[in-house]
């Protein structure tokens, strides 16, 4: 007998995984028998479906009999007639006004009767609940017949919970070339949205399965039914790893669709969420069901978390899109019920977001859980925070912005409280002062009166480090190293080096390849702007040449003629490119980024004129904060706009509103699918590339692609900052506490405080003393910082200085011993750096701008580009603990001479690709220069002479390394003595110290 390939074959499969079997028994075995814990499902029959009522009737009674037989005859479930017919009307429409989640989990109400239609998960240690959770009738019925005007329309398969439906199937199989793309077709195309069973809230989701993918949907709208991945993901793409002991989908019978793990996501994950606008009060359900990485991160957090207890951090890297406020908000809520030994594992969890919606989320989606429902507050204020932990409200929420202060106000008093801290979107700043001050609030009590100071050092060092009291959790897309050495997880390496890697991961790749983001660097199209320069004036100053130059780009980039011409550009593009199209159904808009509020405010004039000019329906709006002057007068988003600032996100939804032009807002955070196309006109690099350009992926049903166009980046730039990001991202070693010592070196070599001075400071300053005794103490060390140390060396102390504070800051929290000496000294050079004067700059490229004018300007689109990115884990490297602060002498030249060498690299150049040059000029090669170990020595012990020679073997090698890449740039710097010398110089003054 030969295997089974077709459909039918796969369904067989699917039962007999289910229900535990060799086979599909006939469910007239089993109708009457009980359900037991360990067997798995039982098998239903087509026949027992009543249509009207959307039930297994056969699977309801059984259940109510068994569970609930006083019910028997009041409802008269033994016999068709009005009474039982009474109760199934009422059921179904319960279940039409409330959803079958709310049904199942709280029962219904039937005249004097309550009835129960699902007994949860027992509690350990609680037998009556395992008997009455074995009780539960879960069944899976084949060749559903589920249609009342087309009885020959069957489902390959439906489950259901003691008669009522929650999941349906359509199976394919590849090996008959059917996939689960074909079983979603089928879904959009034969099954009609009006039949009973698949209204919305009916039935929790709607599965397309194969043998190498699942796609789920809650929502089915015919053509516009929106199928969605379920997969585990493979190589930190999409799809399913190999199955050595099965198909590749056979997680879905296995671990998801269980009887306990079906019971959990319908006690804790399943929602059926009813918002409504807040203009109009029309109201609108959504039904939500878990995507497979938001289950299974949750699911293993609290694994974890049981298995460890509290005082345990974990990072958690899920990609721009991925549902972190759902996965954030589970998590938050089954956090709160988790025990371990009978008591719970945390007495508060504590919401940490930058996000300002992300409570409202949070709160709406708890509050969907009734035993939970008045738990969460939201701390506004200190006042807030302490009444809300005093009273044990279990969830906690606030932003950033307002955490610091809060906890600053916050008394020390809550060292028997164990805590669970939830960080959205977590980044470096929560590293450092914040989480310092976060730990003294949930730390130990205040000193003794008898402590001595070394008590109380120790004690701050203690409270800086991650509580043993709390367990972290932070979320983030684009995890920094800071953030990846405080959060994640060790893993030492055989040359000694320790790794740290994220908990879990939900990488770009696949949230791309699964379709819930879209790939915003798929349609990058840079744009070179050619300009020349010339003098106004007779005479021929002098200026400082590397101020100038910059001056010039800025002056050259907010010329009005040149953001007129490119405010053409986005307009005419977005009209023949955008509209023309119909992207998004006609719905797309645009986000115009900029580099300042003058900039923003004059791109908007200049969008704003061009599309009157052109006789276009659509307007323009502009993001930026506060008010500035303008033109000779006061303005502000608002007045400009002509609507208050909180309509913003809103109208731009709406038409006539297309053009969202910014000025740092809306960068990050920002959610909204009908963004298409983006128009950057500012530096991007690094995370901020990665969270600007990510504005654009958001997923909506109608949405195929997105669109770059970039006036001030290349594509290599671009690419360089998002491959970090694109798959795991992980911190190559730890950041190396022996730069502490080095730091502590050079600043006691200084002699600005004396160690006398130091213990003096320290004990007045914890003891709580008068400004009257610190200061003078203070003020004695900034004397001899302006008396005996010229201005390189004021500079060199100032810069060693916050190198120190803010790398002893991170690592204080993270080191596993103490060091009373490096706290004392922080306490000091705390205090001390705000009263350190910086030496005035004095500004030697002024006036440059009024001896100018532009000569010329055009901007040019280049190719439009897939950026691909490399298929690989990303290594960054640890903290860096170098100083800073140095002031390069001025490299005074005369106007002619700056504006020949201007033109010359950015006018119309004889290179044949000039806006690579330019990075390369300007980024890489100091960037590789700045990296050789040797050179980076050298700054640091070597006088000036010998770290020049070391600087120029460094540039050979970086030119030579970069010879792959461009031939041409290595021939100039080989041929071209005076390039190569002008190279030098330029690359030595951007690197040195």
């Amino acid at each position: 007998m030969t295997t089974d390939t077709t459909e039918r074959g796969l369904e067989q499969r699917v039962c007999a995984l289910l229900t535990h079997r060799a086979d599909a028994p006939d469910a007239a075995e089993v109708r009457e028998r009980p359900a037991t814990y360990d067997v798995g499902w039982l098998n239903g029959h087509s026949d027992d479906y009543d249509r009207e009522h959307c039930i297994d009737l056969a699977q309801l009674t059984a259940f109510l009999k068994a569970t609930q037989p006083h019910l028997v005859a009041a409802l008269a479930l033994d016999a068709d007639g009005p009474v039982r017919r009474k109760f199934l009307a009422r059921l179904k429409n319960e279940v039409g006004k409330r959803g079958i989640v709310e049904v199942l989990r709280n029962g219904v109400k039937h005249g004097p009767h309550t009835i129960a239609l699902l007994y949860g998960t027992p509690s350990p240690g609680n037998p009556q609940a395992v008997a009455r959770y074995e009780q539960n009738r879960f069944s899976v019925t084949r060749q559903l017949s589920y249609s009342n005007a087309n009885k020959r329309r069957t489902l390959d398969l439906a489950l259901f919970i003691n008669g009522l439906p929650v999941a349906t199937f359509e199976l394919k199989n590849s090996l008959t070339k059917q996939t689960a793309a074909d079983a979603a077709e089928q879904y959009k195309r034969d099954r009609d949205p009006k039949e009973e069973l698949f209204r919305l809230g009916r039935c929790l989701v709607h599965f397309a399965v194969d043998d190498l993918e699942v796609r789920f949907c809650t929502h089915l709208n015919g053509k516009a039914s929106w199928f969605l991945p379920f997969n585990e993901g493979w190589n930190d793409g999409a799809g399913n790893p190999p199955n050595p002991n099965g198909i590749k989908t056979d997680y879905l019978w296995r671990e998801v669709l269980t009887r306990q793990s079906l019971t959990d996501i319908v006690e804790n994950y399943a929602l059926l969420v009813e918002s409504s606008d807040p203009e109009t009060g029309r109201k609108a359900k959504t039904q939500i069901w878990p995507r497979y990485r938001q289950l299974d991160v949750v699911r293993k957090l609290l694994a974890a978390v049981a298995a460890h207890g509290v005082g345990q951090r974990y990072l958690i890297q899920h990609s721009a899109g991925s549902g972190k406020s759902n996965s954030i908000a589970w998590l938050a809520h089954r956090l709160i019920g988790l025990e371990k030994s009978g008591q719970p594992v945390f007495d508060s969890i504590i919401v940490v977001t930058d996000r300002i919606i992300l409570d409202r989320q949070i709160n709406d989606t708890i509050r969907q859980f009734a035993q939970v429902g008045a738990t969460v507050g939201h701390a506004e204020n200190a006042g807030d925070l302490r009444r809300f932990i005093g009273a044990g409200k279990k969830i906690i929420i606030s932003t950033v912005q307002k955490f610091p202060f809060i906890l600053d106000e916050i008394d020390n008093d809550h060292p028997s409280r164990r805590f669970a801290i939830v960080i959205d979107e977590a980044h470096s700043s929560q590293g450092g002062r914040t989480a310092s001050a976060m730990a003294s609030v949930l730390g130990d009590p205040a000193a003794e009166e008898d402590d001595t100071v070394e008590d109380q050092i120790n004690r701050i060092i203690e409270q800086r480090r991650l509580l043993a009291n709390a367990s972290y959790f932070a979320f983030t897309a684009t995890p920094k190293n800071k953030t990846l050495e405080l959060f994640g997880a060790p893993a030492p390496q055989p040359d000694g080096a320790v790794q740290h890697r994220p908990f879990h991961s939900y990488a770009m790749k696949q949230a791309i390849q699964e379709g819930f983001i879209l790939d915003v660097l798929g349609h990058y199209t840079p744009v070179t702007s050619y300009y020349r320069l010339a003098k106004t004036t007779t005479d021929d100053p002098k200026f400082d040449a590397n101020k100038a130059h910059k001056k010039l780009i800025r002056y050259v980039e907010t010329h009005s003629r040149a953001i007129r011409l490119k405010a053409e550009i986005i307009v005419d593009h977005f009209h023949e490119q955008v509209l023309a199209p119909r992207k998004i159904n006609g719905q797309a808009r645009a986000m115009v980024v900029t580099s300042g509020i003058e900039m923003a405010i004059a791109y908007y004039r200049a969008i704003r004129d061009y599309l009157a000019e052109r006789g276009s329906p659509h307007e323009a709006i502009v993001a930026f904060s506060g008010e500035v002057e303008y033109g000779g007068e006061q303005v502000s988003e608002a007045r400009l706009n002509g609507f208050p600032s909180s309509q913003i996100a809103r109208n731009i939804q709406r038409d006539p509103y297309r053009f969202l032009v910014c000025a740092d807002k809306f960068q990050t955070g920002y959610d909204e699918p009908l963004l298409h196309t983006m128009y950057v006109d500012k530096v991007l690099s690094g995370i901020r590339a990665v969270q600007t350009l990510s504005r654009l992926n958001r997923a909506h049903p109608g949405k195929r692609d997105t669109f770059v166009l970039d006036f001030h980046n290349d594509a290599d730039a671009i690419k360089d900052a998002f491959a970090a990001y694109y798959r795991t991202t992980i911190l190559a070693d730890e950041t190396d506490p022996d730069k502490l010592h080095d730091l502590k070196a050079a600043l006691d070599d200084q002699q600005v405080y004396s160690a006398e001075q130091v213990d003096a400071l320290v004990a007045a300053y914890l003891s709580g003393d008068d400004r009257a005794v610190l200061d003078p103490i203070l003020d004695e060390c900034v004397t001899i910082y302006r008396r005996d140390l010229d201005e390189d060396e004021q500079v060199d102390f100032k810069g060693h200085a916050k190198a120190f504070t803010r790398t002893y800051n991170f690592l204080s929290q993270v080191l596993p011993y103490e060091n009373a000496d490096w706290e004392k000294l922080s306490i000091v050079l705390t205090l001390l750096i705000p009263k350190l004067p910086t030496p005035a700059a004095e500004d030697r490229a002024l006036g440059i701008e009024n001896a100018i004018d532009m000569d010329s300007y055009r901007a040019e689109k280049q190719a439009t580009l897939h950026i691909l990115l490399p298929d690989e884990d990303a290594e960054i490297e640890p903290v860096p603990a170098s100083r800073g602060g140095y002031q390069p002498e001025p490299a005074m030249d005369r106007l002619s001479n700056i504006l020949r060498e201007f033109n010359d690299l950015f006018g119309d150049i004889p290179w044949t690709s000039a806006d690579r040059i330019r990075r390369m000029i300007t980024e890489d090669v100091p960037q590789l220069v700045e990296a050789d170990h040797a050179y980076r020595n050298a700054r640091q012990h070597a006088d000036a002479q010998n770290t020049r020679i070391e600087h120029d073997r460094a540039l050979a090698k970086a030119i030579t390394a970069l010879l792959a890449d461009d031939a041409e740039l290595y021939k100039q710097y080989s041929d071209n003595a005076a390039f190569k010398r002008w190279l030098a110089n330029s690359v030595f003054e951007l690197t040195y110290r």
